[in-house]
């Protein structure tokens, strides 16, 4: 059955101003159902969890469900679910309870191609407790994050490997199975940054072999809500600082302060918005999910390759990155503008768009781009279109 964008389009109410929305990877829109699910959880009536009365019932039934939800979308374990305001701030709080046991003569292995949030935590902590970092490098001609050069970056000293899903700005999917394989062999945990990937295809923890997945609600239809997703085993080795007063069980231990609770039964929706993407598909919802978000990869990938041929033709255009697997990411430049400037000429036809670095810090560097503004980036979603696409192309052929 063809993918049925209309359909899916339709339940975005933000879709109606005319605006081609290929903006998707720094933050997606939302759908009515999300929208309905916030301001029904308000209008029900909310309490902090634990209490003895209705409204604090129901706010722990929100956070459950949230916990239950989320590992339906990445195939992990609910009392693994660690919720928070978003993947940086809880990268940060699990940075500092791994470090805690980390000393001079340790090792953790980062790669330029991450987004900072999978870079910054480590470095820092790293460098505090006398830990060396490693460096893997990226293709800078294809983009591509070799596997082959971890087997000299790994040691029995390696105590953490960092490494993207898929890569925010060029969209490489480097192969997180085998560089996670190379990282077990020698004892090492791994970090998985799963914000960008996790809205452009299914996501399966076991076949990665991430000890760790990190994603953002919002990069996937949902409010700005991050998770980290673990095996609940390895969160129990971990103590993080916490109050004195608060719970010390997993996953509740790695969660500081109120959670947001109206926004947590919107990230609920969210993922059962996703699942439903194919209306076809049956069963559990980790299996529609699975379904949906198949068929949902797969349309965007034919419709990026219309985007991707049209940047491609243009001899005034550089694009950056073109990895043999990857999302419906461009990250180009237009010659004699900026990227600031095409943004604004874009954003003037009704095309949104993102210049600059967009936290890509390590790689935009390599590449020689970053102190010149970066780059351009255009994205697709699933509630993208071809309309969309043609837009861009005109926008960006217009400039030459």
């Amino acid at each position: 059955m063809p993918f049925d964008v209309k359909r899916v389009r339709d339940m975005y109410p933000e879709l109606a101003d005319g605006y081609a929305y290929l903006d998707g990877a720094a933050g997606t829109q939302v759908p009515q159902a999300v929208i309905d699910a916030v301001a029904g959880a308000y209008l029900l009536g909310i309490g902090n969890v634990g209490g003895a009365f209705p409204a604090s019932h129901r706010s722990d039934g929100i956070v459950a469900e949230c916990r239950r939800a989320v590992a339906d979308l990445v195939g992990g374990h609910p009392d693994g679910v660690v919720l928070g305001p978003n993947m940086t701030t809880l990268t940060y709080r699990l940075a500092y309870a791994l470090a805690a046991g980390w000393g001079p003569g340790d090792e953790v292995v980062l790669s330029r191609l991450d987004h900072d949030a999978n870079v910054r935590p480590w470095v820092q902590v790293a460098t505090r407790a006398g830990a060396a970092v490693r460096w893997a490098e990226v293709d800078l001609a294809t983009g591509e994050l070799p596997v082959e050069q971890y087997r000299a970056l790994l040691s029995d000293r390696t105590r953490l490997v960092a490494v993207t899903a898929a890569s925010n700005v060029l969209g490489t999917r480097p192969d997180v199975a085998a560089i996670a394989a190379a990282g077990h062999a020698v004892g090492a945990l791994v970090y998985v940054d799963g914000v960008h990937a996790t809205a452009h295809g299914t996501v399966d923890l076991a076949a990665l072999g991430a000890d760790f997945y990190a994603t953002s609600a919002y990069k996937w239809s949902g409010p700005h809500v991050g998770a980290v997703v673990a095996d609940p085993g390895v969160l129990e080795r971990l103590r993080p600082d916490k109050l004195a007063s608060s719970p010390d069980e997993v996953p509740s231990r790695f969660e500081t302060g109120t959670a947001p609770f109206a926004d947590l039964a919107g990230t609920v929706a969210a993922v059962d918005h996703l699942s439903a993407l194919d209306p076809t598909a049956t069963g559990t919802r980790r299996r529609r999910l699975v379904a949906s978000l198949t068929a949902a990869e797969e349309y965007e990938l034919r419709l990026f390759a219309d985007l991707w041929s049209g940047l491609r033709a243009m001899p005034h255009v550089t694009t950056y990155g073109n990895a043999e697997r990857r999302t419906a990411t461009a990250y180009f430049t237009v010659d004699g503008h900026s990227p600031r400037q095409v943004a604004e000429h874009l954003a003037a036809r009704g095309v949104n768009v993102w210049n600059g670095h967009n936290y890509a810090w390590e790689l935009t560097h390599a590449l020689g781009i970053r102190d010149a503004g970066g780059a351009v980036r255009a994205g697709l979603v699933h509630y993208n279109d071809g309309s969309d696409v043609d837009g861009l192309l005109a926008g960006v052929a217009g400039l030459e």
